[in-house]
């Protein structure tokens, strides 16, 4: 995962297969994942589409998945890695 402080800490919820969201909801949480702290993928050299993209082949890799956090009700994408720690 590139942004690091989305995936700083563990989550305290369950993995939701991200096979079993709506594909639009996917996208709607890979979206705002991806644009959180005002991230501006221009200045980076890529779109919020190309993002978009890679997180979700992250996800269909296994190398990220979604987390349901229990305390803070709220849907969130971690890096493997980084839940393991």
């Amino acid at each position: 995962m590139t942004q690091k402080n989305a995936t700083d800490h563990n989550e305290e919820g369950i993995e939701v297969p991200h096979q079993e969201l709506n594909p639009q909801t996917l996208r709607n949480l890979i979206r705002e994942f991806v644009s959180r702290d005002g991230a501006d993928w221009a200045e980076a050299g890529c779109s919020l589409e190309d993002k978009v993209a890679q997180v979700l082949a992250q996800l269909r890799s296994g190398q990220a998945r979604v987390v349901f956090d229990l305390r803070s009700q709220t849907a969130n994408i971690v890096s493997r890695e980084a839940s393991r720690r």
